[in-house]
């Protein structure tokens, strides 16, 4: 543990814009400046005071290229003054963003800093910064180590290799989807949502004014026997395939940001922290399975803090596919009620690089909602990386 205790004092996000929803328009830089103006709006902290800013975006190209959390944060009329820098770790990258930022306040670098991450997957595809024109990351020599398997392939093995059903799958998906439906009803989520300035289009695709974006929206209606119909994400795959579009996350769009910075700090400009970060890491595992992450950053983080499964209150273990949360679940033997406990990735969707963020952002809520004391959130990442960190409520 470091000797500089660095504190959470607020965590937001946009609420998340399903496949072709109400944020299929927003273009990146203008929702993560939504989400970063907002932050700042519900603390009254003056933004130059802020030291770096760091961001997660998995598809750096188009809208997205060239910095886009210093775009953003330009687009936003912060001040110029402060330095911001985006980061890729795949999945993780908000995450990552979060570690990186900690690491900054906790060194001593700086005294403020701001983790943040975006992703619009309707107007930026997945893949879409990858051009087979200007060659593979995964080239010959890669191959020499590693074969080369996508995070679909990777779901069905860690499926294999952990012995779970398609029932097991569906039936924790059902799970999710029934505590999301929960979690929306008791209005759970609506004080750490940002309002996204959303275009309104008529039925030529005009737009015609704008309106905030306040809700959650892909949450679908879901059944088991509805759930067992579903083909499944490889139907060619020898051996069989378990997945389906029921049981993985769902591509969406969204952004979110964490106000960090030391103790003292929060004290002398006279704010009130909301958590403190214990402890953040990012490991390495298998790149072929490539999502079993979450596994060696959940041992590695609570060998470093020295608590026990039993001392976490709640997890937030991003539900990629349903096989990365359970295999996780039965290797660390954790208490399937304390994870994900207001439904995840299934339900609500994915929006990639920000996805760090927004799973912070639940889980110091989640923790004052309950009263818990610690809460972990863990991420697989394409390519074999696990992300983690561990908060404590204050």
């Amino acid at each position: 543990m470091t000797g500089t205790e660095v504190v959470v004092v607020d965590a937001c996000r946009s609420a998340i814009g399903k496949r072709k929803g109400s944020l299929k328009d927003v273009q990146s830089p203008d929702m993560l400046g939504d989400v970063l103006r907002g932050l700042f709006d519900r603390t009254s902290l003056d933004p130059a005071l802020v030291g770096q800013v760091v961001a997660g975006c998995v598809s750096q190209v188009g809208q997205q290229a060239g910095n886009v959390v210093r775009n953003a944060w330009l687009a936003a009329g912060l001040p110029l003054e402060v330095g911001a820098s985006t980061v890729h770790s795949q999945c993780g990258s908000s995450q990552q963003a979060t570690t990186l930022a900690h690491g900054l306040v906790a060194s001593g670098l700086v005294d403020i800093a701001v983790a943040a991450g975006v992703e619009s997957m309707d107007q930026i595809p997945m893949g879409s910064s990858t051009d087979p024109k200007f060659g593979t990351g995964r080239n010959e020599r890669y191959t020499e180590h590693y074969e080369v398997t996508t995070q679909f392939e990777g779901a069905e093995r860690i499926a294999e290799a952990w012995g779970l059903s398609r029932l097991d799958l569906e039936e924790y998906a059902f799970l999710a989807q029934q505590r999301a439906a929960r979690s929306i009803a008791e209005g759970r989520f609506q004080s750490q949502i940002v309002p996204i300035n959303a275009p309104v289009t008529d039925d030529e695709g005009k737009v015609v004014g704008h309106k905030p974006y306040t809700t959650d929206e892909a949450l679908r209606p879901t059944t088991l026997e509805g759930l067992a119909k579903l083909k499944t994400n490889l139907p060619d795959r020898p051996g069989g395939a378990k997945h389906t579009a029921g049981t993985s996350s769902q591509i969406a769009d969204g952004a979110s940001a964490v106000l960090l910075m030391t103790a003292a700090k929060a004290e002398q400009l006279g704010l009130t922290p909301r958590a403190r970060l214990v402890r953040s890491v990012l490991v390495g595992s298998d790149p072929v399975k490539m999502l079993t992450g979450p596994i060696p950053a959940t041992q590695k983080l609570l060998a470093d803090t020295g608590l026990s499964i039993d001392d976490i209150d709640t997890f937030e273990v991003n539900e990629a596919f349903a096989a990365v949360v359970l295999a996780w679940q039965k290797e660390l033997g954790a208490d399937i009620e304390k994870v994900n406990v207001n439904g995840g990735a299934i339900p609500f969707g994915h929006p990639l690089g920000a996805s760090g963020g927004i799973l912070i952002t639940r889980l110091v809520n989640e923790l004052e909602r309950s009263g818990g004391r610690y809460g972990l959130v863990t991420m697989c990442c394409g390519g074999g990386l696990g992300t983690g960190t561990i908060i404590e409520r204050i």
